[in-house]
Parts: C-alpha cells; sequence; structure tokens
C-alpha cells in the first residue's frame, strides 16, 4: 500500500508543478528510512518524502543551484500516513493538499523571489572600475569631484589611470597613518568589489592599489583581506616593479565651451 499511495501523491504533485516549469528528477536516498521523491525548475526545487518510521508525508522546498537543490530544506506541509490502516483515498487527500501548497499564491511568490535572487547572484562579478571609484568615495568624499572630472573627460572611464593617479595617492596616505578603524574600511570595500568586480576592476584592485602599499604596511591590510583577496593580492605581488601593458589612450572630450565654439 505505501508504495502505490507514494505514487498517487507524487504523480498528483507532479501534475501540478509540470505547468510551472518543473520536471521530476532523479532523486537518490541512500537512507532506507525514506522514501524521496524531486521536482526541480531552474531556481526552486521541491521535494516529497515519506519517513518510514515517524509514518510522516512531507513536503518542502529549497532553492536551486548548478550543482541542484541547496538542500537548506524547509518544510511546507506534514502528513500523517499509516500504510497498515490508510488507504489510497487519504493518499490522495494528501496528494491534493501538496498540490494546493505548490500552487498557492506564497508559493508562486516563491518562485519569483528565487529568480531574482539567481539573476542578482548572476550578475555579481560585473562591476566596472567606476563603481569601485564611485565606492571610494565613502572614504575619500574629494574623488566625487575628480570621478565627476575625469567621466566629463574621457569615455569609457579610464580606471586604471584614475586609479593610478588619484586612488592610491589616497590609499598611501591613508595606510601611512596607521588608523586601524580607517584601514579596515578600506579592506572592506576591496573585499566586496573583489568580489563584485569584472576583470578589470579586480586587477586594479591588485595591481594598481594594493601592488602600490609599501611591502612594510602590506600585512596591515592583510589582516582584514578576505582569503580571496590575499591569495590574489600575493599573486600579484610578483608583478610589483615591472612594466605591463599600458591603458589604451582615449580620445579627450571636447570641453562644453569648446564644442559650442567650433574648436
Amino acid at each position: 500500500m505505501l508504495n502505490k499511495a507514494f505514487n498517487i501523491i507524487c504523480d498528483k504533485v507532479e501534475e501540478a508543478l509540470s505547468p510551472q516549469g518543473f520536471t521530476r528528477a532523479k532523486a537518490n536516498s541512500t537512507d532506507s528510512n525514506e522514501m524521496v521523491a524531486l521536482f526541480v525548475s531552474e531556481n526552486v526545487a521541491y521535494s516529497v518524502v515519506y519517513y518510514k518510521d515517524k509514518q510522516h508525508f512531507v513536503m518542502r522546498t529549497s532553492a536551486m543551484t548548478d550543482d541542484g537543490p541547496d538542500n537548506d530544506w524547509k518544510t511546507l506541509a506534514t502528513w500523517m500516513f499509516d500504510p497498515n490502516t490508510d488507504t489510497e483515498r487519504e493518499a490522495s487527500s494528501i496528494g491534493n493538499d501538496f498540490c494546493d501548497v505548490v500552487s498557492a499564491p506564497v508559493a508562486v511568490k516563491r518562485m519569483k523571489q528565487q529568480t531574482k535572487k539567481k539573476k542578482k547572484s548572476e550578475d555579481e562579478g560585473n562591476n566596472p572600475p567606476v563603481f569601485l571609484a564611485n565606492r571610494m568615495v565613502t572614504l575619500f568624499p574629494e574623488l566625487k569631484e575628480e570621478i565627476t572630472f575625469e567621466e566629463n573627460g574621457y569615455y569609457p572611464f579610464r580606471g586604471a589611470t584614475f586609479a593610478k593617479e588619484h586612488i592610491v595617492p589616497k590609499v598611501n596616505t591613508l595606510v601611512t597613518r596607521g588608523n586601524k578603524n580607517d584601514i579596515q574600511k578600506l579592506v572592506s570595500i576591496l573585499n566586496a568589489q573583489y568580489v563584485n568586480g569584472d576583470m578589470d576592476t579586480r586587477s586594479i584592485i591588485t595591481i594598481v592599489i594594493l601592488n602600490s602599499v609599501d611591502d612594510d604596511k602590506v600585512d596591515v591590510l592583510k589582516e582584514f583581506m578576505s582569503d580571496d583577496l590575499k591569495k590574489a593580492s600575493e599573486c600579484a605581488r610578483k608583478f610589483k616593479g615591472k612594466t605591463v601593458k599600458p591603458e589604451k589612450v582615449k580620445k579627450q572630450k571636447q570641453t562644453m565651451a569648446q564644442r559650442l565654439g567650433g574648436k
């Protein structure tokens, strides 16, 4: 009776989830106490589990990753089912309830939230150098005017050149002063932007900014660095003092006065 009840419930759940873009996936359980069915979409996973010792059917959900469900399962509904006394009728009722759970407005909202969360995650790592420069304004307010001047004069934003001319001197002054609170704020920005920045931003952080700091002061920064940034910084240190390919010179924009004057 248990196998039949399990199939009745799972077939109903599959029928409810299919129109939402879910497919039934192979679910392997190494626990002989469990019977498991798995339904997945791009962003969300649902699972029907029967625990033999507790005689419970459970409907649960988790987010999807590129490797499958993240296994942070949240229970949505629980039903008792005794295969010795309960029948197909009880199984059908459980299946109908699970269908209501995955079709309810809150379930649709969950789908949308996971989609937004995944999109945000996929967008990470795309922040350009100008984003890094703007984040530095929280530490160095005078950068705001310098960023505006750069953006008005050049397109696209000369990230490496701007960092070398405007950010590096300020960073060196800050590190030389030795105020640990300010240093922690600086490294916190670098940690975040190393994760969220594009390849140009990451190179600017390691090759341009961190390599500008004197060797005897690097350890002060490392105290607050994330493991990823610390590792990247140590690799970039090998290029300190070496000539690297310069940033391509970009044509300077005309000023408004020059454009109006036809020059």
